[in-house]
Formats: C-alpha cells, sequence, structure tokens
C-alpha cells in the first residue's frame, strides 16, 4: 500500500494586490489635496525640461527597463534548459558580473567626459539588440555563450547610470529644479517597477504554451523594443550641447568624487544598497520553500515589485511639501528599518505570510532610497555649480 503526501500549496491572496495598487495611486492622488497647489506638485509641472520632453524620457525609460526584465525572468533557467555546463555557466556568469564591475565606471568617466549620455543610452539599446539577436540565431549551448553573458552585463551597468545623468545633464544646462528632479527620480522608480512587472506577465504568457517558442518570442519582443528605442533616442529627443569644455568636466569628475568625503560616503552608501538588493535576490527563492510547501514566486514578485513603488510613491510626500525631515535623516530610518526587516529572516524562520511581509517591507525601503540617494546626489551637484 502505497503512503500518499497531501501537498500544500501558499499563494498570496487577491486582496494584497488590491491593497498594494490602493495605496499607490492613492499616494498620488491624494498629495496634492493635502498641500497648497500653488506649489506645482503635479509630477509634469515644474519642469527644466517641457513637459512633451519630460514624458518622452518617462516612456524611453519604461522601454529600457522592460528590456531589463525580459532577461531578468529567466535567470540560469535558459542555460539549464540548454544543457549548458555547470562550470560554463559559471564562468559566463562570473565573467559577465566581474565585466560589469570594472568597466562600468570606466564607462561612466567616459560619457560623463564626451557629455554623451544619450550615447550611453543607445549604446545600451545595441546591446540588447544584439543579445536579442544572437539568442534568435545562436543556439544556447554555443562555446561562445559567454559573450552573451558578457553583452547583458555591460547593457545592466549602463543602464545604472546613464538614464539618471541624461536627465540630470538636461536640467543641468537649462537650469536646476531640485522639485522637478524629485519628482523625475520617484517616477522613474515607480515606472521601472511597472516594467518589470509588466516584462514578467509577458514572458510568462509566453512561455506558456511552449518553452523552445517562448525563449524565441521572447527575443523577438526584446529586439522590437530594443530597436524603437534606438529610434527614441536617434531621432526623439536630442541631448542639449555641455556648456563646459570636455577637460573641464574630466577635471571636475575627478575633484567632486575623489576629494569630498560626503561624495565618497554616498557612493558606500549606494554600493551598500546594490550589494543587499543582490543578496537578496539570491536567498529570496531558497527561503520561502525552506519549509517544503510549494510557492509560485511568480504571483509574490509582483507584490514585491508593487511594495518598491509603494516607497517611491512617499518620496514627494518626504521632500515634496512642507516636511521638515532632513533626507540625510530619511535615509538613516529607511536602512535602518530594512536591516530590521531582514535580520528577523535572518535571526529565525517566520511562516511564509510574514517572510512576504517582511520582504516587501524591504523592497517598500528600496523604492524610497533610490529616489532619496539620487536626490542627495543632485544636491551634492548642485552645490558644487
Amino acid at each position: 500500500m502505497g503512503v500518499e503526501f497531501e501537498s500544500s500549496k501558499w499563494e498570496p491572496t487577491l486582496s494584497l494586490y488590491g491593497f498594494i495598487i490602493m495605496c499607490c495611486f492613492s499616494s498620488i492622488a491624494l498629495f496634492p489635496r493635502f498641500f497648497n497647489k500653488s506649489l506645482s506638485l503635479s509630477p509634469f509641472a515644474d519642469q527644466s525640461l517641457s513637459p512633451t520632453s519630460h514624458r518622452y524620457f518617462l516612456f524611453l525609460y519604461s522601454l529600457a527597463s522592460a528590456m531589463e526584465g525580459v532577461w531578468s525572468v529567466f535567470g540560469d533557467f535558459e542555460f539549464v534548459y540548454s544543457g549548458t555546463s555547470k562550470e560554463q555557466i559559471l564562468f559566463s556568469l562570473i565573467l559577465g558580473f566581474g565585466s560589469s564591475l570594472l568597466l562600468a565606471p570606466l564607462l561612466a568617466f567616459l560619457f560623463d567626459s564626451i557629455g554623451g549620455h544619450n550615447k550611453a543610452c543607445l549604446v545600451f539599446c545595441i546591446l540588447h539588440l544584439f543579445v536579442g539577436i544572437w539568442k534568435r540565431i545562436v543556439p544556447q549551448s554555443h562555446p561562445c555563450v559567454w559573450f552573451l553573458t558578457l553583452s547583458s552585463s555591460l547593457a545592466t551597468g549602463i543602464f545604472s547610470f546613464a538614464f539618471e545623468a541624461w536627465i540630470v545633464l538636461e536640467n543641468e544646462n537649462q537650469g536646476y529644479r531640485l522639485r522637478a528632479l524629485t519628482n523625475t527620480f520617484w517616477l522613474m522608480t515607480f515606472i521601472e517597477s511597472a516594467s518589470l512587472i509588466g516584462s514578467q506577465v509577458l514572458v510568462n504568457w509566453l512561455l506558456a504554451s511552449d518553452v523552445d517558442t517562448g525563449i524565441a518570442s521572447s527575443s523577438t519582443a526584446t529586439i522590437f523594443i530594443a530597436i524603437i528605442g534606438i529610434f527614441c533616442v536617434t531621432k526623439g529627443w536630442k541631448q542639449t550641447p555641455h556648456s563646459a569644455p570636455v577637460k573641464d568636466r574630466r577635471w571636475m569628475s575627478y575633484v567632486n568624487i575623489f576629494s569630498d568625503k560626503r561624495i565618497l560616503l554616498l557612493g558606500f552608501a549606494h554600493a551598500c544598497l546594490q550589494f543587499s538588493i543582490a543578496i537578496f535576490w539570491i536567498l529570496w527563492a531558497p527561503t520561502l520553500v525552506a519549509d517544503g510547501r510549494e510557492v509560485h514566486l511568480g504571483l509574490i514578485y509582483p507584490c514585491l515589485m508593487g511594495s518598491r513603488m509603494l516607497g517611491s510613491t512617499v518620496c514627494p510626500w518626504l521632500f515634496g511639501g512642507s516636511s521638515s525631515l532632513r533626507i540625510e535623516d530619511c535615509l538613516v530610518y529607511a536602512f535602518t528599518v530594512m536591516g530590521l526587516a531582514l535580520s528577523i529572516v535572518a535571526y529565525d524562520y517566520q511562516e511564509i505570510g510574514v517572510l512576504v511581509s517582511l520582504f516587501c517591507l524591504f523592497h517598500a525601503g528600496v523604492g524610497l532610497i533610490i529616489p532619496s540617494l539620487a536626490r542627495l546626489r543632485t544636491i551634492e551637484a548642485i552645490t558644487r555649480t
């Protein structure tokens, strides 16, 4: 007589999705009603850029986020599915992340020196176009698959600085308006999270019928989005020429970074944030399935991204109105709450529902910290111009 084991499945309730969506849009809709409307607190008001250019930039950023999100859904699945050896997967990942760590900062200096952050965005789109075409015509088990990982990692490194630097440079050349940039920063975080959710829905829908067809269709979708992005960068919004000569800009970059402890500490804080996010994405899945229950991670991922969207909508409440909270104090509180949330997970295993709540709290803090750090970087830049 066989023994049957009853499987247990855990899924987030639909009310959780509704609660996150309601909180996000309530935060956006109710904010102007609690402050003086004469402050022009609309995300598209009081811009150094024209509203059309601002919306154009956000549309381009959403395309870039979608391209990043398409490949993040697969992870190592493509390598394993195609039969790639563990040694080759490890070598590809080390090469990709190592090159991104070493070359991305150099590329940031290069594009900043030539004043061509729109060119950096163009290179980003070209790299994704190359990756999409490669995956369509070359089998995943090809010996040079490491070159594919290298291109994807470089594109991710460029994404981390190019678009923010582009929008800051445009505002610098046309006159800084800190409130306008703050609105842009939190909107970028909000749109990036929404685009990641959308790309996950698209890829899972393409993979539903057949894995091979789904992977090929995902590559086709990336090629299509990359072509649109290239067209938008080259034929759409043109970058305003920088007023300072190339040599002066390079010298100012060196002086501002290496001679100021605040800039170094700011960079260290941003590095700590990115490191904690990377560690989280490595450990979150094994932590959730540790008790043996079946968990659909694809249903939990939108909750995490939705929490990040909710955290980003808190920024205008803290910095756009009459709040007296200093941005440095806000970062201290946010980092502390995020650390406590993950410390609870590390100290003792919790029930899956509690874990998901703590993970959502962590990502809400990420959504608040990312635009806050960008705002602080802009304040430091303004004080040196």
